[in-house]
């Protein structure tokens, strides 16, 4: 599709495509990364039956994101509506994962299996016009109450998933003369009639259609000369409505319940802006007001300010000041034990680092040219580029050691070694077979588990002993083994707290409860090429 923006405009792309997505959940990650190095803004749906979206941006960057999924066979016929802005549709970037990508709430109903026939935009006028055919609107109420195609039936809903219920009952769609009559389905872009046609078929329906492209697409193809729609199409960002030719629509947003105001809700004394309208001032407490007052002030002073109240942009700045010039560059993934052990001694050394959370299935160039090998964690300093975590471990002891992890020119230095050299190796390798059996064409891991607990069980008569793995206080072993005990103890949790290893679960215990590790656990968002430098710490 050759696209309509122009310059100074922002380029709003509405898509979907019902497709087995068995990995959906790793498409996130990534997807998220892409959007936010192009500065793509919006809500992505990821699901097993496919993807439903809305994002905005300038232009090229718009498209840069469906090249990005275009690039995989399964979206490489991903179609999309476009439509212009002067004011940013939305603040924020999203990718969820759900259950479904339009909620019907039906088991069994998959447009993947069968739809209802699709009827371009200029023929759908002379298929609604005719007198045996049921047209039905499937959106909310509130959509519906701002604008609809002209003779169309309401079903009243509050939300997509009420439509199966109200297909049973309705009386408009009663068979007469013993035939189920021919029934037209429109929505907004069209997703949710892929959905309510399947259930007509499958309820029995065999002349079921549905507007291809939705209204969306009839209102930038139809000139309203020609049209039957009467009114505005509500759209989920920032321009409330669109009329023909998408032209943003006169519509305000209530930013309580993000629904259209309805007609003179400014008036009533139950609209308050930023806080209720007419429709929803009852749904809320007095505590959940309040809380929304206090978000219109200083959104308020915010634009008095001329800053961007919405977003992290700020936070983000506030965390770059706080690393110091020439820090290191530290790429991580958040659950990987050895980064976990290398955020842990830096952290105990007081380095701060500029960090970059990376997708395991789509890790960033600069990574992989400081070090080809792709694995977590990689520092990256002025001089040098560490990719073991034990070497992080080693040089941050040697720039500074307020904790007195250090067991360097100790009497306990060659034990502490072997503990850790023991855990990176037999331990290791019998805690990845245990974990993951199918990786190693393992029918379980029960074998690997019994072999993991004869070190656990030796780590357990240590601390019977001592505080620490090697001494009487936590050091720099215990932060290198912890989060290998972690994972190995939360693989099935029920059976580690089972064992008769109080000392090494207590130890574990204090750990995971710890304000170290909640620290180190600290979410990041993935980082991209375009990203803000982020603190790690990621406070003061």
């Amino acid at each position: 599709m050759t696209s309509i923006a122009t310059e100074n405009t922002y380029l709003t792309a509405a898509f979907y495509k019902f497709v087995d997505l068995p990995d959906f959940a790793d498409r996130r990650a990534p997807l998220l990364a892409v959007c936010e190095a192009h500065n793509v803004k919006g809500l992505i749906l990821l699901a097993r039956e496919g993807i439903n979206s809305t994002i905005a941006g300038m232009s090229e960057d718009v498209h840069a994101v469906l090249a990005y999924l275009r690039q995989d066979p399964k979206l490489a016929d991903l179609e999309h509506k476009e439509s212009l802005t002067h004011k940013a549709p939305f603040h924020r970037m999203k990718v969820r994962l759900k259950k479904e990508i339009v909620t019907l709430g039906v088991e069994g109903i998959s447009p993947i299996k069968r739809v209802g026939q699709y009827v371009k935009p200029e023929d759908w006028n002379d298929l609604i016009s005719a007198p045996d055919v049921v047209l039905i609107d499937t959106r909310n109420d509130y959509e519906v109450e701002i604008g609809t195609f002209r003779g169309a039936i309401d079903p009243q809903i509050q939300s997509f998933s009420q439509l199966p219920d109200w297909v049973q009952k309705a009386k408009s769609l009663e068979a007469r003369n013993g035939q189920k009559p021919r029934v037209a389905m429109f929505c907004t872009g069209g997703i949710r009639c892929e959905k309510s046609t399947s259930l007509l078929l499958e309820h029995g329906f065999e002349d079921v259609y549905h507007l291809q492209g939705g209204i969306l697409k009839y209102l930038e193809l139809v000139p309203p000369e020609k049209s039957l729609w009467e009114g505005e199409c509500f759209v989920f960002d920032e321009r409330v409505s669109v009329g023909h030719g998408l032209k943003p629509g006169p519509h305000e947003l209530c930013r309580c319940c993000r629904e259209p105001l309805p007609p003179k809700a400014t008036a009533s004394p139950l609209y308050e802006l930023g806080v209720s309208c007419p429709r929803c001032h009852a749904n809320t407490s007095e505590v959940q007001k309040n809380s929304a007052r206090e978000r219109q002030k200083q959104w308020e002073i915010a634009k008095v300010r001329q800053i961007n109240h919405i977003g992290t942009p700020q936070r983000q700045e506030s965390l770059a000041a706080l690393l110091p010039a020439d820090a290191p560059v530290l790429y991580s993934f958040r659950r990987c034990p050895y980064a976990m052990r290398a955020r842990l001694v830096l952290l105990s050394c007081g380095i701060r680092c500029e960090i970059r959370e990376i997708a395991l299935s789509q890790k960033p160039e600069s990574m992989l040219i400081a070090s080809p090998k792709g694995t977590v964690p990689v520092l990256v300093l002025k001089d040098q580029v560490l990719d073991q975590s034990l070497d992080i471990v080693h040089w941050a002891l040697q720039q500074s050691d307020p904790a007195s992890w250090s067991t360097e020119g100790s009497a306990m230095h060659e034990d502490a070694l072997a503990l850790v050299h023991q855990c990176d190796g037999q331990f290791k390798y019998h805690l990845d077979r245990y974990k993951y059996p199918n990786r190693y064409d393992l029918s379980d891991g029960l074998t690997h588990r019994q072999e993991g607990a004869a070190f656990l069980a030796q780590l357990n008569t240590r601390l019977c002993q001592t505080a620490g793995l090697v001494g009487p206080e936590w050091c720099w072993v215990d932060a290198a083994i912890a989060p290998f005990v972690r994972q190995f103890a939360r693989t099935d949790r029920e059976w580690f707290d089972a064992q008769a290893w109080q000392a090494l679960q207590n130890w574990l215990s204090n750990f995971e409860n710890s304000e170290t590790y909640a620290v180190v656990m600290h979410k990041y968002k993935v980082w991209h090429k375009d990203a803000k430098p982020v603190s790690y710490p990621a406070t003061a």
